[in-house]
C-alpha cells in the first residue's frame, strides 16, 4: 500500500497562493531581456548601444565651454570638484512622459545653481504614452520652466530611442513630426522661449525621416560619443550643444557648448 501523503498544511496552502498570486516585475518580460523600469531613461541611454562610442573631441577647447548632464541615478551630485573642473553649465532630468518626476531634480538643479554654474532641465519623451503638447505641459509644471535670470537655460526634449520597446514609439515618421512639432509650440506659448532638442542623427533619420524643419527655430543637441561630431540631422549647419561621452569625470555624461561661457548666458538671456 502507498505511503499516504501528508494534508497540506494551512501555512502551506497560503505560500502556494502568494506564490502564485505575486506579479512579475514591471521591468521583466518573460519572453524576453530585461526592460528598464519607466522612468529610469536619460540622456543618451540609447547612444552606446545604437550609435556610439566613447571618445576625446577634436576640437579648440578654446571656444567650446565643458557641462553636464544628469539624472535620477546619479543622485546627490558633487557640483563643486565639477565647477572647480571647468564645468559651467549643467542639465537635470525633470520629468519623463507624464507621470514620472525625477526624485533628485531639485537638489541637482539648484545645487548646480548654487555653485555658480547656468543650469536647465530636460524632460526625457515617450511619444507612445502621450501627446507632445501635454507632456510639455507636465514639464513646465514639474520644474521645466524658465526665468530670464541670466542663468537658466531653456528647456530641452530629449528625443531618441525607446528604451521601453519600439525604436520610434510605434509611429510612422510624420506622426513623430507632429508629436515634436505639438511639444514645441506647446513649450514656446507657456514659456515664451523655443525649447531645445536632443537626439542623435541616426535616430532622426530613421524615426523623423530627416526632417529638417526645426532648424530655423530649435537649437540643436547632438549626442554622439566620439571624437568628431559628425553629420547633423537635416536644417542644423551647426550644434549647440554635443554629448561627447558617458565616461567622463564625476558624473557619466559630459557636453560641449559651441561656444564660449558668454554665449551659454546668451542662450540662457534669451
Amino acid at each position: 500500500m502507498p505511503a499516504q501523503r501528508p494534508a497540506p498544511t494551512l501555512l502551506t496552502g497560503l505560500l502556494v497562493l502568494l506564490a502564485a498570486l505575486a506579479p512579475v516585475p514591471a521591468h521583466a518580460d518573460a519572453s524576453g531581456p530585461a526592460v528598464p523600469a519607466r522612468g529610469s531613461a536619460y540622456m543618451g541611454m540609447g547612444v552606446l548601444v545604437h550609435d556610439g562610442r566613447s571618445g576625446t573631441p577634436k576640437t579648440d577647447l578654446a571656444t567650446q565651454t565643458e557641462g553636464v548632464d544628469v539624472a535620477s541615478y546619479q543622485g546627490d551630485v558633487s557640483w563643486s570638484p565639477l565647477l572647480g573642473s571647468g564645468v559651467r553649465w549643467a542639465y537635470s532630468k525633470a520629468t519623463e512622459g507624464t507621470s514620472y518626476t525625477n526624485p533628485y531634480f531639485a537638489k541637482q538643479y539648484n545645487g548646480s545653481y548654487d555653485v555658480g554654474m547656468i543650469r536647465g532641465a530636460y524632460h526625457f519623451a515617450t511619444p507612445d504614452t502621450a501627446g507632445g503638447a501635454a507632456q510639455a505641459d507636465y514639464f513646465v509644471d514639474h520644474g521645466g520652466g524658465w526665468s530670464k535670470d541670466g542663468r537658466t537655460l531653456p528647456g530641452v526634449l530629449d528625443i531618441e530611442w525607446n528604451p521601453y520597446g519600439a525604436a520610434c514609439y510605434g509611429k510612422s515618421k510624420s506622426g513623430m513630426v507632429t508629436w515634436i512639432t505639438d511639444f514645441l509650440n506647446r513649450y514656446k506659448s507657456r514659456t515664451g522661449r523655443a525649447a531645445v532638442i536632443y537626439t542623435a542623427t541616426s535616430w532622426w533619420s530613421d524615426c523623423t525621416g530627416n526632417y529638417g524643419g526645426f532648424a530655423s527655430a530649435n537649437p540643436l543637441w547632438i549626442a554622439r560619443y566620439a571624437s568628431e561630431v559628425g553629420t547633423l540631422p537635416a536644417g542644423w549647419s551647426t550644434y549647440t550643444m554635443w554629448q561627447y561621452t558617458s565616461t567622463g569625470p564625476t558624473v557619466g555624461d559630459h557636453d560641449k557648448f559651441n561656444g564660449a561661457v558668454d554665449r551659454v548666458v546668451a542662450l540662457a538671456n534669451g
